[in-house]
């Protein structure tokens, strides 16, 4: 049952993640760009901010709610321990397959910039946050499709 549990939430995320890249063409910047500052604080396009990483490496929203944390061995993780995926050193986030959903490239010595596989920008993020970049791009695109299906029912 666990394992039925892990394997839908990963579909749901890479079914979304799919849907997200065929769009980021047509509204890039509307609902997918994302910056991580220097404090730790993540911010959306039009610099509302979504929500923060401790010093523990966990991240939580505005209402410091935990949504996920990474662990010593870069495994990204759910509140119940469910393993969502793995951030490399290097800013490079991993689905479980090992499969790479986005990258990071260094734009300056301060600021690292997401990257999806075909090399469209996501947004930014402060070099000592690069772990979290992609991980909590995936978690607040994840969010605002949630969002977006409530609205609809």
């Amino acid at each position: 049952m666990k394992k039925l549990k892990h394997l839908f939430i990963f579909a749901a995320i890479m079914v979304f993640a799919a849907n997200a890249f065929a769009q980021h063409a047509k509204d890039s910047t509307k609902y997918s760009f994302i910056t991580i500052d220097g404090k730790g604080s993540i911010h959306n396009h039009s610099g509302t901010k979504l929500g923060y990483i401790t010093k523990d490496n966990v991240v939580k929203d505005n209402q410091g709610h935990t949504l996920y944390f990474i662990d010593r061995d870069g495994n990204v993780l759910d509140t119940k321990g469910n393993k969502l995926g793995k951030a490399a050193k290097n800013g490079n986030y991993y689905n479980n397959n090992g499969e790479e959903v986005l990258q990071l490239k260094n734009v300056d010595d301060a600021k690292c910039e997401i990257l999806d596989p075909k090399g469209h920008s996501w947004g930014y993020a402060h070099k000592n946050y690069k772990l979290h970049a992609c991980a909590a791009h995936c978690f607040f695109l994840e969010q605002k499709k949630l969002a977006a299906a409530k609205k609809t029912r």
